[in-house]
């Protein structure tokens, strides 16, 4: 398909403090046991996507996951390992590797996306249109909670976040308007002379920007290069290529200068008269190519640069691993609903467990931990390798690998990172506890982050 693959992994993120450290950045977060990278480079190897350079920030990060893709993915993958300087923003990393790319068209996603979506759709969707960029659009995730306690009671504390506010074409095909972030909190402004073009607009607030984009090179590099202040995808230039899209139209409709660049709020009684007009006409199917007639009478193409948009199936799962609530959700998900995503057992090979021991559905116990007498395990993963003494009880968690957990703990609704000291009688409430950390015996907490202290 001659698509170069651009991963934007990340490195460190405040948001997810404890979670990550110097030995796991955010690409080796695990998610069902497997780094949350894994799940999109197994997505593009699977849509024969295989040309690929993993951003990640910071360079001991950049060798940590290096390592593990070099372990993983042995064959089917050819990847290049770019380090970047942290903090430099999404598109302040595609700069800093804009050298590198040199084919047609450049897919970028993030490398915290855990989805069904096929990345190939996207990118033929791109294809088809000749776009300039094509957006995966995707329904809002459910995000909340469990409810901590044991009688696994009906979830009263989930909610549909909201993302984005997007404007589509009549047709659901091209991208039209999009605010992201903290622009949804202010008054929403629409371009004219795409509403001009387009005739109608269906404005969503029910899709998210789920961060995989399918640019065109050349138009990439132009903006890069000329919008040297830009540094996020998502905030800065999607929206810009957005709202410059048709940009030859304003006059030619009779639109001033002046009123193009204000902007002018949906809500001004002059736009509302506008708007009412524009919506009684039937919309311009081919809106992109319209064409104006020269002197001679022959027709005269005005060029301009399509926003697609692709947007997922309903029933399609998209999430991106981007809070402390959203790794809870996805290690939830991906064991429940969505354990489509998962290629092998819940349960590892050869578990240990004791007498009158029970692990419920939705659960996850990594190889070779072991669990003594009496313990329950209900909604949680447990990594590889830790030891569990007897009578200990675990509810809507995730427990890291090589975790040691004392005779009558109880964990509920926590995050307890790799090589912790849980010792005997520990009680865990909604808590985060980082790498290393020892919680000493007896010992009871609620809402709270343990870590130690960064040398």
């Amino acid at each position: 398909m001659d698509f170069q693959v651009v991963v934007l992994a990340g490195g460190n993120s405040k948001n997810l403090t404890p979670l990550i450290s110097k030995d796991v950045p955010k690409p080796l977060l695990p998610v069902a046991n497997r780094p949350v990278l894994y799940y999109v480079l197994h997505q593009l190897r699977q849509s024969n996507l295989k040309d690929l350079i993993v951003v990640v920030e910071g360079e001991d990060a950049a060798l940590h996951v290096g390592g593990w893709i070099s372990k993983t993915f042995v064959d089917g993958l050819h990847v290049e390992i770019a380090a970047v300087p942290e903090d430099i923003g999404t598109a302040g990393a595609l700069r800093a590797i804009s050298h590198h790319l040199t084919a047609k068209d450049i897919l970028v996603v993030s490398g915290d996306l855990v989805s069904d979506v096929p990345p190939g759709a996207v990118a033929a969707t791109h294809r088809r249109h000749d776009a300039a960029v094509t957006a995966m659009l995707c329904s809002v995730p459910v995000s909340g909670s469990l409810e901590s306690g044991s009688s696994g009671g009906k979830d009263k504390t989930r909610k549909p976040g909201r993302y984005n506010i997007i404007g589509l074409d009549p047709c659901k095909q091209f991208l039209l308007h999009i605010a992201t972030g903290s622009e949804i909190e202010k008054d929403s402004r629409l371009q004219k002379h795409i509403l001009h073009a387009v005739g109608q607009m269906e404005i969503r607030s029910d899709l998210m920007d789920a961060h995989m984009y399918a640019f065109k090179r050349s138009v990439l590099q132009e903006v890069l290069d000329q919008k040297d202040t830009f540094q996020s995808l998502k905030q800065d230039i999607v929206p810009y290529l957005v709202r410059s899209q048709l940009k030859s139209e304003a006059l030619l409709n009779g639109i001033s200068q002046a009123e193009e660049n204000g902007n002018e709020k949906l809500s001004s009684p002059n736009n509302q008269v506008l708007v009412s007009k524009i919506l009684a006409n039937a919309s311009t199917p081919s809106f992109h190519e319209p064409y104006s007639m020269e002197p001679d009478g022959s027709a005269q193409t005005r060029k301009t640069h399509k926003c697609c948009a692709y947007i997922a199936s309903s029933s399609s799962y998209c999430v991106r691993l981007n809070s402390i609530q959203a790794f809870m959700d996805i290690n939830r998900d991906v064991t429940g609903e969505a354990d489509h995503l998962l290629s092998d057992n819940i349960i590892g090979p050869s578990p240990k467990l004791g007498t009158k021991t029970t692990v419920g559905p939705h659960c996850m116990l990594g190889e070779g931990s072991e669990m003594g007498d009496k313990c329950q395990v209900k909604r949680s993963v447990i990594g590889r390798h830790c030891r569990i003494g007897s009578h200990v009880k675990i509810v809507n968690s995730v427990v890291m690998n090589h975790v040691t957990i004392g005779d009558g703990c109880i964990i509920q609704g926590s995050v307890v990172c790799s090589n912790v000291q849980l010792q005997e009688r520990v009680v865990l409430k909604d808590c985060l506890v980082g790498a290393g950390f020892v919680v000493t015996m007896g010992n009871e907490y609620k809402g709270e982050s343990l870590a130690r202290k960064e040398k």
